[in-house]
């Protein structure tokens, strides 16, 4: 075929997609429909990876299987926001990375609730002021987000999702600032500094570096003073009316955030799961190594433990563990019973599909 010919069959099939995607939203909407009527959760994360895993087995391979689920997750997400069922409560403020990861699990036309701490989404939740929160939970350079694992002691709030999500950062200031020199000033968020450090040292090491809550606040700064200028995801310039500077500063390659979605209930088994819970034990010699001994004997994989002092008497720790399988599995179900006689304390926070 000739170029003409190619075009005009791209043309054609590009209508076909239109309409079929439109067909799929409308059903996707009846579905909402009925769950609205029927009083069940619009958002099935078993069912959302269920058909990700179909998708990847039928996919012929031209397209790579990573972009096809990217695709098919905005499809979905699309469908959540344009139902209007749900409202879901977030780390705010706007353009803030938790709301980035909200918006990609949810879909940029869903109704957002920003909020000004963890705590307060967690309170949204509870209160069914929202369906669902999201929250960060760790992070690949910084590690654990210790606030959101201390909420989880005294909630009754479900983990039903998770969200992974790469983090990049952009040099931003006003648009009207000329040259990099010109910058005296820089506004971001703790960790950001220390995520660029590198690159801050060998470009600005004369600039004064002020910490902010969040990068939609330094954003805000950055905007407000001469000679400023701030860091943070570059969704935040077209928020706040900055232009960006530069791109991709952070020093190291692979910095990734995972996010949790917390909501009344948690999700049904999709046989790639994963379970988190909190356990407490005796200060005894060995009293650790007995806890978790079932799990391996079990073979369950642990991917993450993390303590925490219970702020109830000194030395006193909960245990924060990740691990593969949906509680209701059979071995994991035998290594919780089996911890459960062992430990002081243990709390299910909830079996969700893993997000690889």
């Amino acid at each position: 075929m000739d170029l003409k010919k190619i075009r005009k069959k791209i043309d054609f099939l590009d209508k076909k997609i239109v309409d079929i995607l439109s067909q799929r939203v409308s059903l996707a909407l009846e579905v909402a429909k009925i769950k609205k009527e029927e009083n069940k959760p619009f958002y099935s994360p078993d069912r959302e990876s269920r058909i990700l895993k179909r998708l990847e087995k039928i996919n012929p391979g031209v397209v790579p299987s990573e972009y096809l689920k990217d695709l098919f997750s905005q499809i979905m997400a699309l469908s959540f926001s344009l139902s209007g069922n749900f409202k879901v409560a977030y780390l705010g403020p706007v353009a803030t990375f938790t709301h980035l990861a909200a918006i990609k699990k949810f879909g940029k036309n869903t109704e957002f609730i920003p909020c000004v701490g963890i705590d307060e989404v967690f309170f949204n939740v509870s209160r069914q002021k929202a369906r669902y929160g999201v929250v960060p939970v760790e992070n690949s350079i910084e590690g654990a987000v210790n606030y959101t694992l201390d909420m989880f002691v005294d909630s009754d709030l479900k983990i039903c999702a998770e969200i992974v999500l790469e983090i990049t950062h952009s040099l931003m200031a006003k648009k009207n600032i000329e040259v990099l020199k010109g910058i005296r000033k820089i506004y971001s968020h703790p960790q950001v500094f220390s995520q660029c450090r590198g690159w801050l040292q060998e470009n600005f090491p004369r600039a004064e570096l002020v910490p902010c809550s969040t990068t939609a606040r330094a954003a805000e700064l950055a905007k407000r003073n001469k000679d400023s200028a701030c860091i943070g995801n570059k969704a935040v310039a077209s928020v706040y009316g900055l232009g960006v500077l530069a791109e991709d500063i952070g020093d190291k390659v692979f910095n990734i955030t995972r996010f949790l979605v917390i909501s009344r209930e948690d999700a049904l088994p999709t046989g790639n799961d994963k379970t988190s819970l909190i356990f407490s034990i005796k200060d005894r010699v060995g009293a650790l190594y007995d806890a978790l001994y079932s799990f391996r004997k079990n073979r369950v994989n642990l991917t993450k433990i993390e303590s925490r002092p219970s702020k109830k008497k000194v030395w006193d720790y909960y245990f924060f563990v990740d691990l593969e399988g949906h509680r209701n599995a059979s071995k994991v179900k035998q290594s919780l019973e089996s911890l459960e006689k062992k430990a002081q304390f243990v709390k299910i926070l909830g079996s969700y599909p893993r997000v690889k």
